[in-house]
């Protein structure tokens, strides 16, 4: 059965924050253009996962009057607060001026990313975008020159065997002059784009973090709307590991707390998902969450390696945008306002190429030079040293770095620091280490892997094929259980690999339908044998407002 085909002047591919503000600003600067967005989450937003703390700055270009046009902005920043925790009942809070000046969140907002994607999507489609939700590009499509043609859709109805059952349905072939990609961090598509185009010569080692999140219904008395509290330290540091916690306080008596694991560690026993569940035990944070009604869960790895490991982002028919590239602000703990402004950066260069005349297929190398131009490189370059001095002098050390170069200097220094080894390198054998042992959950405060998932609202077609490949199945055991003790039983948030006995010899047993599509294992898999790519469109998590 052959495929069918559609043509657009654009065709973008996810429906992030990058990727509508891309459509948008396509729409504002040629209304005739043809624009479509494909979304692999059963609706937009249903993916979207972020803290989140959100600068308008990006906002403020694209749609002035986002406030008479009802964005979700309803909590304004009222106080920030910086903690270093140092075990379970002891937190030093940091004086304002201690702070690291891009951590200082006055005139930002607490707001649900994915209520924002969905107004957005609004917007977009208003102005005369196509979003088609339920719909995973699956595969790049070349021109016979190596160019971008566009993408292609995954089939519908597969059996786990591979083979057409009754229902099945080819999957869609969109055909663009442009296609830009925007699947954020990790993005499948985005990963065979760079390694074809050997996008990141030059560019260091990219650099991940994994966010594991909750959000609250908390007692209104103890409710601080506006609040936003960040901190280091322990539990992590307890086992050589960095990375940064938040809790933010939302409107209507909830609160987003949540974890983010430097995917660089060295511990192949370390488990971000436990790590999480400690942390929501350290007294600092307890005391909002005591007596409180978890409402759901979900985990995203974050791009991090900031300008030092940013890609070469056009190519022949396409460019690269927001996560899928790396523009997060590492230094701010802010992507999307970031990801916002380098979609409509690639609108603006692919809607001048094509009002000149340009047919398509070009490498439209202008997006480098109106990057270099805007604030975005300028927000970037001034925070490019900050990832890389963590991971070279540790939390405390790194810290002062940071205070130094960002409050004395601007983030202008006169060198910069690299970090060149990728994080999946930093995984040691289990030999250097004893295995940590992590207390049982209780129910209230924290809670285990399964019923995480569940309040992740995660479904997926159970008789499709395995979305998660092993690129050589031997190596599961021969290598990562038998050398680094089976790591992705424990990096992964969402109960996903499981070591199985059958009589005396183990296995891995891979539980698709758990996966939560945070590409945690497609990046600190040791050995680089697991591949993710998309399941069926729609399958996933079904986030309401994370």
């Amino acid at each position: 059965m052959e495929r069918e085909a559609m043509e657009y002047d654009v065709v973008i591919v996810g429906a992030g924050p990058a990727g509508l503000s891309a459509a948008i600003r396509l729409k504002q600067l040629d209304p005739d253009l043809t624009v479509m967005v494909l979304e692999k989450g059963s609706e937009v937003g249903a993916h979207i996962l972020s803290g989140a703390v959100f600068e308008t700055r990006a906002l403020d270009e694209l749609l002035p009057d986002w406030q008479a046009g009802g964005a979700p902005l309803k909590t304004p920043v009222s106080e920030d607060q910086v903690y270093l925790y140092r075990s379970e009942t002891r937190a030093t809070r940091l004086p304002h001026f201690a702070v690291p000046a891009p951590m200082h969140n006055s005139g930002n907002y607490i707001i649900s990313l994915g209520s924002f994607c969905r107004w957005l999507a609004q917007q977009a489609e208003a102005a005369g975008v196509e979003i088609f939700p339920g719909f995973a590009a699956a595969e790049v499509l070349y021109h016979e020159d190596g160019s971008l043609k566009g993408v292609a859709t995954g089939d519908m109805g597969r059996g786990k065997d591979g083979e057409a059952k009754d229902s099945f349905q080819p999957g869609l072939e969109l055909h663009a002059k442009y296609t830009l990609f925007a699947e954020g961090c990790r993005g499948q598509l985005g990963k065979e784009l760079i390694a074809r185009y050997a996008l990141d010569n030059g560019a260091t080692a990219q650099h991940y973090g994994l966010g594991i999140k909750e959000l609250w219904q908390i007692d209104p008395a103890r409710h601080v709307p506006g609040l936003v509290m960040h901190g280091a330290g322990w539990p992590l540091s307890e086992h050589g590991a960095t990375g940064g916690s938040f809790l933010y306080h939302l409107e209507d008596g909830q609160v987003a707390v949540g974890l983010i694991v430097d995917l660089n560690y060295a511990n192949p026993y370390l488990s971000p998902f436990e790590e999480f569940q400690r942390f929501k035990r350290q007294a600092e944070v307890r005391k909002y969450l005591e007596g409180a009604k978890r409402l759901s869960y979900g985990a995203r790895a974050i791009t991090k390696g900031g300008l030092n490991s940013l890609p070469k982002q056009s190519f022949p028919g396409g460019l690269l945008i927001g996560c899928d590239a790396g523009t997060l602000n590492f230094a701010k703990i802010k992507g999307a306002h970031t990801a916002m402004k380098s979609g409509m950066l690639a609108a603006e260069t692919v809607a001048s190429a094509l009002k000149q005349g340009d047919g398509g297929r070009s490498d439209l190398t202008g997006y480098a030079a109106a990057f270099r131009e805007s604030w975005l490189y300028d927000e970037l370059y001034r925070a490019r040293n900050f990832g890389p001095a963590l991971h070279k002098f540790g939390t405390f050390f790194g810290g002062a770095f940071n205070w130094i170069q960002q409050n004395l200097f601007g983030g202008r220094m006169f060198f910069t620091l690299k970090d060149k080894s990728p994080d999946h390198q930093q995984l040691a054998p289990a030999a250097n280490f004893a295995p940590i042992s992590y207390a049982k959950p209780d129910g209230q405060l924290t809670f285990d892997r399964l019923s995480s998932v569940f309040v992740s609202n995660t479904a997926h077609e159970e008789d499709q094929p395995v979305h998660l490949q092993l690129l050589d199945s031997s190596k599961a055991i021969a290598v990562n259980f038998r050398q680094y003790a089976a790591p992705e039983q424990r990096y992964c948030p969402a109960g996903v690999y499981e070591i199985v006995v059958d009589g005396d010899e183990p296995r891995l047993q891979i539980n698709a339908s758990n996966c939560l599509h945070c590409k945690t294992c497609d990046i600190k898999d040791p050995t680089q044998n697991i591949r993710w790519v998309a399941p069926e469109g729609g399958g996933g998590p079904n986030y309401p407002n994370m």
